[in-house]
C-alpha cells in the first residue's frame, strides 16, 4: 500500500493554545512511516509546518504520490497531545485542500481517542484513530476490512447489520507496546530546519534541536493532566534504539535534544550514555522523585533545562490534584535549588489552584528567583476531555466535550497564558472558518 503522512500547517490565532509555537519533529508520524516501510509499505512523509509549506502545496505533494491512505495529524506532535489546540480547523483545512485525492482519510491525534464521532464529523474524514497511533495505523494498513482494525472509528457502509453513514466504534484507546520501536530517521532537511531548542533559555542555538522520547505515560495521575485516552501507562523504551536515533541526530548536527516523555524518571544507564555524548538536552518531570545524586547526575549528564511540575504551594493544593506528592513545599524548594547547581534553566510549574494565598505564592516565587529557579506566575488550565478535572465537572467525554471545555474555559478566566497574546475565540467560531461543526 501507498500511505501518506501528514503533519499539517498549523496556526494558532485566537487559540487557547499554551504549547509551543515552533516546528517540532512529528514523532508518532515518524514511528508509523517506520512500522509501515519496515512492512513493506510505501511512504511519504510531510510537515508542512517544519517545511513551511502551505496545507494547499502540501495536499498537492499527496495528490502526486497518488496514495492508497492518507494520515492527517490533529496536534502537533505527540510532545503536545496532553494540550493540543481543541479546535480542528488546520487539519481540515489539510482535508478540503487535498480534496478527495488521498485515499482513505484517517485523523490520528488526541480528539479522535476523546470524542471519535464527532471528529469523524467535523474532519469529514473515513477513519479516526484512538490512542497511540503509530501501529493502528499499520494494522489499517495491511486489513482486508475495517471491522477488523482496532480502536478506530468510521461510517457504516448499508449492510445487513449496519445503517449507511453509522459511526462504528471498535474499541478503546490503543496503547502500543512502545519499548521496541526503532530509532528514528530524519530527513537532513529537515534537521538543518530545526532552528528551535525547546524549553532552551541558556543560550542561543548553536545548531539543530530535535526531539526524542525515551519513555511514554506516566505512573501518575494527576486530576489536570489529559493523557487517559492516550500516552497513559508507564513504559520505558529499550535504550538500545534510543541511543542509536540520538546518535544519529548528534551525526546530522543536532546540538540539543528535548525528551518529550510526559515525565522523564531518574534512569541511570541513559543517564550515564548521555554524558559520554556531545549533546545537551531539556526535559520535564517532577522533582519529588529526583534524589540529589540523581540531579547531579543530570546535569552531568549534559541537562540544560528542567520543566518541573509543582502546581500547587500548599500540600492540601496538590493532594487536591491528586499529584501524590510525598515532599513537603520546602523540600520542593530545596530540591529544586539543588538542581540549578548543575542545570543552567530549572523552572517550576504553577497552577491556579484555588485555596492558594497569593502572598505565599509570591513569597516563593521570589525565594527561588535568588537561588536562579525560575517559578512562573500560575496559570488556569483548560479541562481537556482526556483529562480527570473533566470527568470531575461533567462525566464521561460525549459529543460536546470539547466545546463544553471551551467554553467552561473561556468563561472562567480573564486573564490566560503569556504566549496567548490575541483573545481566544468561542470554538464553534474557531472551527467555524473551514466548514466545521
Amino acid at each position: 500500500m501507498r500511505v501518506a503522512l501528514v503533519n499539517p500547517a498549523w496556526d494558532y490565532g485566537n487559540s487557547i493554545y499554551f504549547g509551543c509555537r515552533e516546528p517540532h519533529l512529528p514523532l508518532e508520524l515518524g514511528y508509523a512511516r517506520a512500522l509501515l516501510e519496515e512492512a513493506g509499505h510505501a511512504v511519504l512523509l510531510l510537515d508542512a509546518h517544519l517545511c513551511g509549506s502551505t496545507n494547499a502545496d502540501c495536499a498537492d505533494a499527496v495528490a502526486a504520490f497518488a496514495p492508497d491512505m492518507t494520515v492527517v495529524a490533529t496536534a502537533p506532535t505527540y510532545l503536545f497531545w496532553r494540550c493540543a489546540p481543541p479546535e480542528l480547523r488546520v487539519p481540515r483545512a489539510f482535508l478540503d485542500a487535498l480534496a478527495g485525492r488521498g485515499g482513505r482519510t484517517v485523523a490520528v491525534g488526541p480528539h479522535g481517542s476523546a470524542t471519535p464521532r464527532p471528529t469523524l464529523e467535523k474532519l469529514g474524514c473515513d477513519v479516526v484513530v484512538r490512542g497511540e497511533c503509530e501501529e493502528i495505523v499499520l494494522a489499517l494498513a495491511q486489513a482486508d476490512a475495517l471491522a477488523a482494525v482496532p480502536s478506530i472509528a468510521y461510517r457504516a457502509q448499508d449492510t445487513a447489520d449496519r445503517v449507511q453513514g453509522e459511526v462504528v466504534v471498535t474499541g478503546g484507546p490503543h496503547a502500543g507496546r512502545f519499548v521496541d520501536l526503532p530509532a528514528l530517521r530524519w530527513p537532513e532537511a529537515w534537521v538543518a530546519r530545526h532552528h528551535h531548542h525547546h524549553h532552551r533559555f541558556d543560550r542561543s542555538p548553536d545548531g539543530p534541536g530535535a526531539e526524542v522520547e525515551a519513555s511514554r505515560g506516566c505512573p501518575y495521575t494527576c486530576s489536570f493532566c489529559a493523557k487517559i485516552h492516550f500516552r497513559d501507562a508507564y513504559r520505558r523504551r529499550d535504550l538500545a534504539p534510543v541511543l542509536a536515533e540520538i546518535d544519529g541526530l548528534i551525526a546530522q548536527g543536532v546540538t540539543y535534544l528535548y525528551f518529550i516523555d510526559e515525565i522523564f524518571l531518574p534512569q541511570k544507564p541513559l543517564l550515564e550514555a548521555l554524558a559520554t555524548r556531545d549533546v545537551r538536552f531539556g526535559i520535564q518531570t517532577r522533582i519529588d522523585l529526583w534524589k540529589p545524586e540523581m540531579l547531579d547526575l543530570l546535569g552531568a549528564a549534559g541537562c540544560v533545562s528542567i520543566e518541573a511540575g509543582v502546581e500547587s504551594l500548599t500540600e492540601a493544593g496538590r493532594a487536591a490534584l491528586d499529584k501524590k506528592c510525598r515532599a513537603t513545599t520546602d523540600e520542593l524548594a530545596d530540591r529544586l535549588i539543588h538542581a540549578r547547581r548543575t542545570v543552567p534553566f530549572v523552572q517550576a510549574n504553577l497552577i491556579k489552584v484555588a485555596g492558594d494565598d497569593p502572598a505565599l505564592v509570591a513569597a516563593w516565587r521570589e525565594r527561588l528567583r535568588a537561588h536562579g529557579v525560575w517559578a512562573n506566575d500560575p496559570v488556569p488550565l483548560y479541562p481537556y476531555p482526556s483529562s480527570p478535572d473533566y470527568r470531575t465537572l461533567w462525566g464521561e467525554p460525549d459529543d460536546q466535550a470539547w466545546e463544553r471545555a471551551h467554553a467552561h474555559y473561556l468563561g472562567q478566566f480573564e486573564g490566560f497564558s503569556d504566549i496567548q497574546a490575541e483573545r481566544p475565540l468561542p470554538l464553534a467560531e474557531l472551527e467555524a472558518g473551514c466548514g466545521c461543526g
